[in-house]
């Protein structure tokens, strides 16, 4: 059962009675059905009522009803209006522009913009190159989504995402100074986001890829990879593995185990059980077991697409057949990226001493977290209101900034790599409920970042003594 939490949070405004009892009457009342109270403020007070404005962290918006009611149950009191305080932070959007350069006299917009600014056209029309130096290229990456896998909440449209949009580019801003733009596509054709994605691209230093559905996403990526000269990113892949990895690598410190030693189930091979599966082959694992709708994958199995198949093709080496359960059965690592409610104890149960569970789906976990912390040794969940969240703000905002500072074109398994370890590392001294940062944890983005833009310039480096 979900938790109250600031994801459903109210103000509502309530006309009380003027007595002494009124206030710890209405927090009462919103206590009893479960709401919690976070703020309180009288707004008008006079001889014979009161206006107060009373803030709640509701689970849903039918707790929200609920709270409403309880309310209006006590003598006296009535609900003038409700505020969803979400909604309101939402209002008129959460970006905007600003300009970097003053404006204020002629001589200002001479250089800014016409004549002054043709000059500097002039100068990339000659060297491409200097549009990263000459223009916001050095620190803008596009956002880019056509809205068919948004969240948990599934195809909802390219306009229904541009909210999810802007939060991305406003973590992007706060989190690492970077300068990002939503950019919602209404299409879902593959070879329509391509070529858009192409055009767009001299404008931007990086595209990272948003809430694209799997398999279209992986096509995108590849293609896109191939032509564009600049760093192609689909976080809902490869942010999603580089955390997971960096967390990996902590718990398997606590519990004393190696990489080369351990048996890993994955449940999910969407986009970021791919990612994770793929990044997790670096790691020269003992065993990748990967698991969908259908079963564990195998190479025997009928009916798979090329995703699939390529996944049976580099895990399994055992050639375990069966259902989740039985890839279970002696694991030591289980990481789901899949559905809720998947299993319980009597599957934890069977997982090998000292396990490790990363249950990720979102909201609801592929196994009660409560009772994971029973059964394994080290618990993760996607969530916050439990220890050790993955989340991947903990990854793209340093991942771009260190690929925007090298001026990268690409970005690679070595970059992504050392992401990960940047991100383990930030965590000293890891424990069961601490494997991970706090993604307010100002260490983090910085550490992303320095590594990102070391291994950038590695590889440039090597390319350029390979071709010297």
């Amino acid at each position: 059962m979900p938790i109250p939490g600031p994801g459903y949070a109210i103000t509502a405004r309530v006309d009380a009675p003027a007595h002494p009892t009124s206030a710890g009457d209405l927090t009462a009342a919103v206590g009893k059905v479960g709401g919690v109270v976070t703020a309180f403020d009288v707004v008008e007070a006079r001889t014979e009522h009161l206006v107060v404005d009373i803030s709640v962290n509701a689970r849903n918006t039918e707790h929200v009803e609920e709270v409403k009611a309880a309310i209006e149950l006590l003598d006296g009191f009535k609900v003038r209006k409700v505020s969803d305080r979400t909604f309101l932070l939402h209002l008129g959007g959460k970006i905007e522009v600003r300009s970097k350069v003053s404006l204020r006299t002629r001589d200002d917009l001479s250089r800014a913009y016409t004549p002054g600014v043709a000059r500097v056209s002039m100068a990339i029309a000659e060297n491409p190159d200097d549009a990263r130096r000459l223009t916001i290229k050095r620190n803008t990456v596009a956002v880019v989504t056509d809205g068919s896998a948004v969240l948990g909440l599934g195809n909802i449209g390219a306009a229904a995402a541009m909210p999810v949009m802007e939060g991305k580019a406003a973590l992007f801003k706060q989190f690492a100074g970077v300068d990002a733009w939503p950019v919602c596509l209404d299409t879902q054709d593959t070879e329509e986001i391509i070529r858009t994605v192409q055009l767009i691209a001299p404008g931007y230093g990086g595209i990272n890829l948003e809430d694209i559905a799997a398999p279209r996403c992986f096509e995108i990526e590849r293609r896109l990879r191939e032509m564009l000269d600049i760093p192609v990113f689909h976080d809902d892949q490869h942010g999603t593995a580089v955390v997971v990895l960096g967390a990996l690598r902590n718990a398997l410190r606590v519990v004393g185990k190696k990489f080369s030693d351990v048996r890993v189930v994955v449940c999910g091979v969407g986009a970021a059980g791919s990612a994770i599966i793929r990044l997790l082959g670096s790691e020269e694992t003992a065993d990748v077991v990967a698991v969908d709708v259908d079963g564990i994958v195998h190479t025997g199995r009928e009916g798979m697409d090329d995703n699939l198949a390529s996944i049976a093709a580099q895990t399994n080496a055992s050639g375990k057949t069966g259902t989740l359960a039985d890839a279970l059965v002696g694991a030591d690592v289980f990481i789901g990226v899949s559905a809720p409610n998947l299993f319980g104890a009597e599957e934890l149960a069977t997982m090998a001493d000292d396990s490790i569970v990363f249950a990720l789906a979102n909201p609801d976990p592929e196994v009660d977290p409560a009772v994971a912390m029973q059964h394994a040794a080290v618990v993760a969940t996607g969530r916050s209101d439990y220890p050790n969240q993955i989340n991947n703000v903990l990854a793209f905002p340093g991942v771009f900034r260190g690929l925007l500072d090298a001026q990268a074109h690409d970005i690679t398994d070595t970059m992504m790599l050392a992401a990960a370890e940047a991100i383990a590392n930030v965590v000293a001294e890891p424990n069961p409920s601490f494997i991970v940062p706090s993604v307010f944890d100002q260490h983090v983005a910085p550490a992303v970042a320095e590594a990102l833009r070391t291994a950038a310039e590695k590889q440039a480096k090597a390319r350029e003594v390979g071709t010297g």
